[in-house]
């Protein structure tokens, strides 16, 4: 937290203390009897954080011409309303919007909140920063919003402020990492809104609407347990019960002197609601959501009518009514389901895809504005690199020779960009468009605070600049300059061998590393794929290529000095037209002397050789037929037909290589194009893909993907990652928990892909590691396909009101470059190196550029080349996920095993770390293990248990061993969580 970030908080602290142990908790919930049907009314709304407004749209109630929402509005109301009565309750989820408005409170209203929330009467609900997606997000980027929402709430309210429950109400599918996220997290259980209308009927025809879901294979139960429970009405009040100033429901009219007088006709309608819902649940307890979207503005006409409700139904019970009704919360219910002591069904899979409705599968947002999706992929890894420095140096980064600067900025981005109408694509453009700027605003605070950080560390002050346009070869610094130095930051906790490309104009330079020893660089010609994209904003002819070093958690420093501008004395890269292959020490990829096409790849290392074809294709986006009038939009994806078509049968290429790279050029059509890379040190064949603007003159919508066709017998299986994190096997036309009738042979069959997809046989995977989030499926057995881009002329009916059009920077249509890696290995094998590049992937090293003309910045420390804050590299089945700031003087430090138990021989195995002896410029005090989302220690954790059905005991309690810092064990998948006071020592090299 940056020092004075919350206004007033010192006295907010004062009186969180004047009120704390007034007894919120289970205490405060009202009485359930025993012998009743007790009807939970949870009064609450839903408040995205950017959709069809953007987030200062929302919070304000600015163009409510678009959508009437406003959300200051509604807090405001909510509080008056909640301190007008003692017996009503209400629950609050985002904490981004929540902050907004805490700080303009005057000192007497917080008190007030204060007291309402220690007494139970508003409840924080999940408490992230926003209700992330569970599709396109990274694990990561999940777990740093849940811990800077949570940590806000903690931070103001205390222990009373931290919600037991977690509330995924509007999400478009679930996912099973999510599920284990949260019961790290310390929560109890978890409600959901939303799951695919099919999986909902057989719920409810077999009452297994509430459940245990297992989130793990790897952590034993019940640590990765959470109870989970489907919300009858998505997140909606029932049928004519809604009494938001946005709804047209009767009012309960009491008066009997009155002609409209409608009592008896509520509690009919009313009673009968409760019947039918209480036929598809287990218990005598059920719940009713009471609100919905941006609703309680005006909070009067709900508690209201709610007031009335409770009174005129409970009043029946004289005359023999067994129905309850009460004010309630999350909580509240959960704790009566838990009283009641049942046994429940246990789920290990996960809810996606989602579907509403035949032909109306959720597929199409996987990979929707898929130019935002890997910017919000690169703000997470530069947000590590912001974390990890400001840590490394304290007070050093956020206040030094480049300004002030700080992390939390881009934190919030980042936060915000999780949401489920953010990571999505599936809001407004305008609204998109601000997503970005908030993004690129945390970028800029973040980079002061990398200078200065850098500064501290390397002794001297330099020119330091930033080039984010490098993979369309931008970059003025290097353009222009005859000599340049090149800082490269490693975030993992291991060495990198890193392949560094810069946009130059000269024809040869030298490159020295940080010892002044030389290193191996090439000068290649930029590609006419290339200036197409950037057009006018850079004037590069070639990329220097180098490979660096670099030491764990540190930094190595290069200098490039121009040699030569006249073209005689550049050593040409051979040129070849139609190539037949290339080739490294790892692998060897074969072109097809007619096609042009990929036609196979082989490991060379270990002798397998995988025949296959891989090309680009387009589905044709439906504008509705006779089955259906659904349309593919934002969220949908529903091609019309089930083939799709290629963009061209053949293509022209030409092999550009030297002594550190290969690369094919294939030219598929005027807007798709790919380079086939090979780079002399690594083990993987790199695709580089550059789709866009994709053409609709013809009024077509397309859906683009990168298509490989094999001969390998899959029997309907494939894999994919969840949220970068475990493997989920899928089967194709196949549902674990009911009988699947397939309406949509493609979309139906469509998952989300946020690291890895991958075949195999018995003998030989074959794996494609993405850059961002896709979608993507095996439709026919040896087929594996992923889609990189859609653009579409249609909205499909859920909201956003507009087509997923993408005008791009010109106009003309989005175009968007990424990465896929393709691996071939044994089944037995191949995880060792898919684990390893997906950590590299997502925590890639930093490219940070000077002038090289840097002086002295500190008169106690000569200029430092080469820096690595570990004393020894971790081992490759340790992560460290997290390394911040979580107080001026305490950090927050995340250890993760990444290994899956069954995948590697070499590295699932548990593994042990001295936190004491991890770092070589700091030191490690009052060592506190923490929930996942550091908002609660981990000996103060007393998750609920639940009875699974066929046991006949509780699962044993999750136990919380003496901590000792210097001997910390991680098993298969498992994520341990630290506080640290940190002291600072003189800052090391590495190898010293």
């Amino acid at each position: 937290m940056e020092s004075g970030g919350y206004r007033g908080l010192l006295v907010v602290l004062l009186l969180a203390g004047v009120h704390r142990g007034n007894g919120c908790g289970p205490d405060t919930c009202h009485p359930a009897p025993e012998g009743f049907l007790n009807v939970h009314l949870i009064p609450h709304t839903h408040n995205d954080v950017g959709w069809l407004k953007n987030v200062d749209q929302y919070y304000y109630g600015a163009l409510n011409n678009i959508q009437h929402a406003g959300v200051q509005y509604i807090l405001d109301s909510v509080v008056q309303q909640l301190l007008a009565d003692p017996r009503r309750r209400f629950i609050y989820v985002e904490s981004a919007f929540f902050w907004r408005w805490w700080q303009e409170q005057k000192e007497c209203m917080q008190k007030d909140v204060i007291q309402l929330v220690q007494e139970g009467r508003l409840e924080f609900i999940n408490g992230g920063w926003t209700m992330n997606d569970e599709a396109a997000t990274h694990y990561s980027a999940i777990i740093d919003q849940m811990t800077l929402g949570l940590q806000f709430l903690q931070t103001v309210f205390g222990e009373c402020g931290r919600p037991s429950v977690a509330w995924h109400i509007d999400p478009f599918g679930h996912s099973r990492e999510q599920a284990l996220l949260f019961a790290q997290m310390g929560f109890d259980g978890l409600f959901l809104g939303r799951l695919d209308y099919q999986d909902k009927i057989n719920r409810m025809n077999t009452k297994n609407m509430e459940m245990i879901w297992r989130g793990s294979d790897d952590l034993a139960a019940p640590t990765a347990d959470l109870f989970t429970g489907v919300l009858p009405n998505g997140y909606n009040p029932p049928d004519h019960f809604c009494w938001d100033q946005l709804c047209s429901d009767a009012p309960i009219m009491d008066n009997p002197q009155l002609e409209d007088y409608n009592v008896d006709a509520i509690i009919d309608s009313f009673l009968d609601v409760v019947r039918k819902q209480s036929s598809k649940y287990r218990s005598t307890h059920i719940v009713m959501t009471m609100g919905s979207d941006f609703q309680y503005e005006n909070a009067i006409p709900w508690f209201k009518n709610m007031d009335k409700l409770i009174q005129v139904v409970n009043a029946q019970q004289v005359n023999g009514s067994k129905v309850n009704v009460i004010y309630s919360t999350p909580s509240c219910y959960l704790t009566a389901l838990n009283r009641a002591n049942l046994s429940w069904p246990v789920k290990t899979d996960d809810f996606f895809p989602y579907a509403d409705g035949p032909h109306m599968f959720w597929t199409g947002y996987f990979t929707s504005r898929a130019g935002f999706k890997r910017y919000e992929r690169l703000s997470n890894n530069f947000l590590q690199v912001c974390n990890q420095l400001e840590a490394l140096t304290g007070a050093a980064a956020t206040h030094g020779p480049y300004g002030t600067g700080s992390s939390l900025t881009l934190r919030r981005a980042m936060g915000v960009a999780q949401h489920h109408d953010a990571v999505t694509g599936t809001a407004k453009q305008h609204v998109n468009d601000d997503y970005t700027l908030r993004l690129y605003k945390g970028w800029e605070t973040c980079q002061v605070v990398i200078s200065n950080a850098l500064s501290s560390l390397t002794g001297t002050k330099e020119s330091f600049t930033f080039c984010n346009l490098l993979n369309i070869s931008v970059c003025p610094t290097t353009e222009v300059a005859k000599s340049f130095s090149v800082f490269l930051y490693n975030p993992l906790g291991c060495a990198v061998t890193w392949n560094v490309r810069l946009p130059v104009n000269g024809f040869v330079y030298t490159v020295k590393g940080p010892s002044g020893e030389d290193v191996t660089s090439e000068v290649i010609p930029v590609s006419k794929f290339t200036k197409d994209v950037r057009r006018d904003k850079g004037t590069a002819e070639r990329e220097l290529i180098f490979q660096a070093q670099i030491p764990p958690l540190g930094f190595s420093k290069f200098t490039v000095q121009k040699v030569s501008t006249q073209e005689r004395f550049f050593p040409k890269s051979k040129t070849t037209t139609n190539p037949a292959k290339i080739e490294n020490k790892y692998y060897r990829v074969e072109f097809h002397p007619e096609t042009g096409l990929i036609s196979g790849i082989h490991n060379l290392q270990k002798g397998i050789s995988l025949p296959m074809t891989q090309s680009f294709y387009w589905y044709n986006a439906s504008v509705g037929n006779d089955d259906s009038i659904q349309t593919s939009g934002a969220y949908i994806f529903r091609p019309n037909q089930s083939t799709p078509l290629p963009i061209t049968q053949n293509v022209r290429s030409y092999l550009v290589e030297n002594s550190l790279v290969q690369e094919v050029y294939q030219n598929f059509s005027s807007w798709c194009s790919q380079v086939v890379r090979l780079y002399s040190d690594r083990p993987y064949v790199e695709l580089e893909w550059t789709v866009g603007p994709i053409p609709v003159r013809d009024n077509l919508g397309k859906e683009v993907i990168s298509r490989f066709d094999s001969k390998l017998q899959t029997d309907g299986d494939f894999y994919t990652d969840a949220n970068g994190r475990q493997v989920l096997r899928r089967r194709r036309d196949f549902r674990e928990t009911w009988s699947l009738v397939q309406t949509e042979p493609v979309a139906g069959n469509y998952y989300p892909v946020n690291s890895r997809i991958y075949i195999k046989d018995k003998d030989i995977q074959f794996t494609v590691l993405t850059d961002r989030s896709q979608g993507g499926s095996s439709i026919t057995d040896g087929l594996l396909e992923l889609m990189v881009h859609r653009r579409l002329l249609d909205d499909d009916f859920r909201g956003v009101g507009e087509p997923l059009l993408e005008p791009g920077q010109y106009g003309e249509g989005l175009v968007v470059r990424g990465r896929h890696m393709l691996l071939l290995d044994t089944p037995q094998d191949s995880a060792d190196l898919h684990r390893i590049l997906g950590l590299q992937e997502y925590m890639s090293p930093q490219i940070i550029l000077s002038s090289g003309d840097g002086v002295p910045y500190s008169s106690k420390q000569g200029p430092t080349n080469q820096f690595s804050a570990l004393r020894t590299p971790l081992p490759n089945n340790v992560h460290l996920l997290t390394f911040a700031l979580h107080e001026p003087k305490k950090l927050l430090l995340r250890l993760e095993h990444p290994f899956q138990s069954h995948e590697s021989c070499n590295y699932s195995q548990p593994v042990t770390v001295n936190l004491q002896e991890l770092f070589a410029g700091l030191s490690l005090s009052e060592v506190e293990e923490m929930t996942l989302s550091a908002n609660l220690p981990k000996s103060k954790m007393n998750r609920m248990q639940w009875r699974a059905e066929g046991a006949s005991d509780l699962p044993r309690g999750e136990r919380s061993l003496v901590l000792d810092p210097t001997n910390i064990t991680l098993n298969s998948m498992e994520i341990r969580t630290f506080l640290a006071t940190v002291q600072y020592r003189k800052h090391s090299t590495w190898g010293s």
